[in-house]
């Protein structure tokens, strides 16, 4: 226990988390943590390359002695408790943040970034251990994620959750309240957790950066108030607030309803970061001026979802256009489509909306959900199908419409369950967790004659990859066929009027 506590310390000094004047100190607050009262220093240390192997080390002996409950719980608040002496104080953390962002935002960005990994808020080691590929489908290239660090939800568990009790404090996972703090059972702990304060829409808004890490540099920006999610002019323009101030990150957000929503509802928030997703890649039809602003043009996407793409070099044009789009769609049914814009006073159509600069015009994508349900589709008209389920049953929020598929973990044990069927041309499964894949299974053999041992992993990931395009087909609210297009072309028409 010496050699690992002397070890960290020197790692915090290492990666500059702290100071050479700061080693005792730190050592004694890690003792303490670590119920400890005796140390002999220790000299030749090798250097840390895996910050959180070492925690389980400690947190091993800990186990061992008796001094700690097992189970993952107990071991996140004592890693995330010792990890805290060498995270930086809050005011510390936002000066060198400011500092550097007179530089340049993105050496600011860099910088607290870096931080956070080091400090493993953001846990890098189990980010690591996601399954990533890139698949060729319909559409281009998407991403491909099976995450093994945040748990499947069920939607209508989503669905209820926008209308639940809060707790006391904090009252939600994204409120400013878990900077540092020291969690419980049923909190996970945020005493490593640091913030950025920012000021968008002239409200005081925080940035950080998620423990999941789904793409590189993943962000998260939520209102300094507990407020629910709202996606209305306000939004738009704290959107293109932020990427003015950030030009080279992206941001956008979930809807503000459930089923075509994100998972937290209760808390006003964005998502974004340094990465350029299949659907900002994707070619607009063609640019057209609209007749709401001079300074607006704005084409139909390339892409299995409904979206309209709108840039212009005027902030407030832009903001105006995506509120009379907001507007409109929240207004509008089309029942030829399945598009029905109220039942009673329950709201059906939303926005997800997402905000880049792209040389030099702000641009918005304006992403036009649906969540009716009917007989037919229970689960949502515009939401993953039945038959894609045994591949992705979870809501389609802001990253999956963005082109990156997030694939609850189960998935990972099933592909390996099924390379040995899938080779011998076999649907016999014997396993009761494979029956759900065996529609999909006796397809693929039916239209794949040359599958072997070597190849049979890749397969089954470029099938996943496109049945993720075809659950993105599922989830656009017009089709990419003639009747979807034509449907998409009398909104627009109605737009424009």
């Amino acid at each position: 226990m010496n050699r690992l506590i002397a070890r960290l310390v020197q790692y915090g000094i290492d990666k500059g988390l702290i100071m050479e004047d700061d080693r005792v100190y730190c050592t004694n607050q890690i003792l303490d943590i670590v119920g400890r009262i005796e140390y002999i220093d220790e000299t030749n240390l090798e250097p840390v390359e895996d910050v959180q192997a070492l925690l389980d080390e400690m947190l091993d002996i800990m186990q061992a002695e008796g001094t700690l409950e097992e189970g993952m719980i107990s071991r996140d608040l004592m890693d995330t408790r010792i990890m805290n002496v060498l995270t930086p104080i809050p005011s510390i953390v936002r000066k060198t943040f400011w500092d550097l962002y007179q530089e340049d935002p993105a050496k600011a960005t860099d910088y607290f970034y870096n931080l956070c990994r080091d400090v493993n808020d953001i846990r890098v080691s189990r980010c690591n251990k996601d399954m990533r590929w890139v698949s060729d489908t319909a559409f281009d290239k998407m991403d491909i994620t099976i995450n093994l660090s945040k748990p499947e939800k069920d939607p209508k568990d989503i669905a209820k959750q926008a209308t639940a009790a809060t707790s006391s404090y904090p009252k939600c996972l994204l409120c400013k309240e878990n900077e540092g703090y020291c969690g419980t059972r049923s909190h996970p702990a945020r005493n490593n957790h640091r913030l950025i304060p920012l000021r968008l829409n002239d409200t005081d808004y925080f940035m950080q950066y998620s423990p999941y890490a789904y793409y590189s540099e993943h962000c998260i920006v939520f209102n300094a108030a507990h407020t629910p999610m709202q996606i209305d002019r306000k939004a738009f323009t704290c959107l293109l607030d932020f990427v003015e101030q950030f030009p080279h990150y992206f941001i956008g957000s979930n809807t503000d309803i459930p089923i075509v929503g994100g998972s937290i509802l209760s808390h006003d928030h964005f998502q974004g970061g340094q990465y350029e997703f299949a659907m900002a890649k994707a070619d607009v039809e063609s640019w057209n001026k609209t007749k709401l602003s001079d300074a607006v043009e704005y084409g139909i996407v390339e892409w299995p979802m409904s979206v309209i793409r709108a840039r212009s070099k005027d902030k407030k044009a832009l903001i105006d256009y995506s509120e009379t789009v907001l507007n409109t769609w929240i207004g509008y049914s089309d029942e030829a489509c399945d598009i029905i814009n109220f039942t009673g006073d329950t709201r059906h159509n939303a926005i997800t909306p997402i905000a880049r600069m792209r040389d030099g015009y702000f641009e918005m994508d304006l992403v036009l959900r649906n969540n009716r349900t009917n007989e037919t589709y229970p689960d949502g008209i515009f939401h993953p199908h039945q038959e894609k389920h045994h591949i992705k049953k979870e809501n389609i929020g802001l990253i999956e419409v963005m082109g990156l598929a997030v694939l609850p973990k189960r998935l990972l044990q099933e592909m390996e369950l099924l390379k040995p069927y899938v080779v011998a041309k076999n649907t016999d499964f014997k396993e009761a967790e494979l029956d759900k894949h065996k529609d999909w299974i006796v397809d693929l053999l039916a239209r794949r004659d040359d599958i072997t041992e070597e190849n049979v992993l890749s397969v089954l990931q470029d099938e996943i990859g496109a049945i993720f395009s075809r659950v993105l087909e599922d989830a656009g609210v017009y089709k990419r066929d003639e009747a979807g297009k034509a449907g998409f072309a009398r909104f627009i028409e109605t737009l424009e009027k």
